[in-house]
């Protein structure tokens, strides 16, 4: 994993069909593999502080050190990813960010009047929680908690990108 905590570590997207998106970043941008994880397990989703049921499909790939990560919405519960489809259709939607500190960053964020639009928990332990900096940045951007197994996990996914011969772009995460 060459980037530090703190620097921008992924950019992300949403989209409307994923297997165009995948073709549009590997064959013309030259990112992948792509590792896609179909309905996402997402433990206590919280959109603007309220429950909700989410189901999405997510591809990660590499560009170098940052990750480029695809978020497909198949439900039409309330969601960030939602908002950005109905208001401007698929496109950029957050960068993210290892936070180390996890707490003491989403206070930060929020003291600077940043809300937390978006929060939850991966299966594997780590929170994640979206600030709606989109007023000033044109985007979010994604705390992601740097536990030793978001770090193994990305860690893995770039070393698959700079070894990566071409072959296998898409790998189906079970």
């Amino acid at each position: 994993m060459s980037q530090p905590t703190g620097a921008v570590m992924q950019i992300a997207y949403v989209v409307e069909e994923m297997d165009k998106a995948l073709e549009h970043w590997l064959n013309k941008i030259n990112v992948g593999p792509f590792f896609l994880l179909k309905n996402l397990e997402v433990v206590d989703p919280r959109y603007r502080g309220e429950p909700t049921d989410l189901n999405i499909d997510i591809a990660l790939g590499y560009s170098g050190g940052v990750c480029v990560e695809l978020i497909k919405q198949n439900c039409d519960s309330p969601s960030v990813y939602r908002e950005l489809l109905n208001s401007k259709g698929e496109g950029f939607h957050h960068w993210g960010v290892y936070s180390d500190n996890f707490d003491q960053d989403l206070a930060r964020y929020q003291q600077q009047g940043y809300a937390a639009a978006f929060t939850g928990r991966v299966a594997i332990g780590a929170r994640y929680a979206y600030m709606d900096t989109t007023a000033d940045l044109g985007g979010m951007i994604e705390l992601i908690e740097a536990t030793p197994n978001v770090r193994d996990l990305f860690g893995n996914l770039e070393s698959a990108a700079r070894d990566w011969d071409g072959s296998d772009p898409i790998r189906h995460v079970e």
